[in-house]
């Protein structure tokens, strides 16, 4: 047990980055856990159990200014994280996280800590869903998904607010720019889902997403980057799971359900026809 709570304190007061140890929220693991745990509880539990006998709430015009804020965010998230480093001055082969206090690695390490801040507002998404009694929507990918970005978001922010891992930010913020923008245009009211007919593609965006991510952090290992390849692995297994899981969602709900209509069709066809022969 001394072994663990050695190992412990040597990774989080000697290995965390210099610059961002202290930052708001990143000083140690405690808040965040209490803030995920309590999340968990409201999304499975509480929440429902809430709701169980209420109406579910009409959050229209919350929910579309909500989306919109949520646009604004990542259209900043982007933005910064291109202007930081990606678009002129990283190496998409080889970025080594940077330990010293110039501006380009402070401001990438201010947008990676405000990354963080937006992965907590975004738990927002799931409390709407249960408020309007959305159960269907609140799914093992959807909590899961949900509860461990802040997680990575937080090892970023403390360990590594610079360098080869940022990637993740800037593709998430770009696919996050289009989910809410579609999630902002929906909850304006039906009339709007004849324009929505992409819905499909954003699944197929986040499975993209998430093999850039895994090929961006293979390539670690055989390019003799300094950069921490316990993280590189963390980062691809993360990825495998994403894939797996919103694979599984994509081939259930449009490939499967697609099947399920067509026979459905044939069904009824035949039956049509037999009705008529008779």
């Amino acid at each position: 047990m001394s072994g663990i709570v050695e190992w412990y304190k040597d990774l989080m007061y000697n290995k965390n980055h210099p610059k961002t140890k202290d930052w708001f929220l990143a000083s140690g693991p405690g808040p965040l856990m209490i803030i995920l745990v309590s999340y968990v509880y409201f999304s499975v539990s509480a929440g429902p159990r809430y709701m169980k006998d209420k109406k579910p709430y009409d959050l229209r015009n919350v929910l579309i200014v909500y989306n919109f804020i949520q646009v604004m965010l990542s259209m900043y998230l982007l933005y910064e994280g291109l202007m930081s480093g990606w678009l002129y001055d990283y190496d998409y082969f080889c970025q080594p996280v940077d330990y010293s206090d110039s501006p380009q690695a402070i401001r990438m390490a201010s947008i990676v800590h405000f990354y963080f801040m937006c992965k907590l507002i975004e738990l927002l998404d799931t409390v709407f869903f249960v408020l309007r009694k959305k159960n269907r929507q609140i799914s093992g990918l959807h909590v899961y998904h949900h509860a461990l970005m802040p997680i990575c978001a937080w090892i970023g922010t403390r360990f590594l607010p610079n360098g080869h891992a940022t990637f993740l930010g800037v593709i998430n913020a770009f696919i996050h720019i289009i989910m809410y923008l579609y999630y902002m245009l929906s909850s304006i009211g039906p009339h709007m889902n004849k324009y929505l007919w992409w819905k499909k593609y954003l699944t197929s965006l986040q499975l993209i997403q998430f093999c850039m991510i895994f090929v961006h952090n293979l390539q670690i290992f055989f390019n003799g980057c300094n950069f921490p390849k316990s993280m590189a692995f963390l980062l691809m297994l993360n990825s495998v799971i994403f894939i797996y899981m919103f694979g599984s969602f994509y081939i259930e709900n449009y490939i499967k359900s697609k099947q399920r209509t067509n026979k459905a069709f044939e069904k009824n066809a035949k039956i049509t026809v037999t009705r008529k022969v008779e």
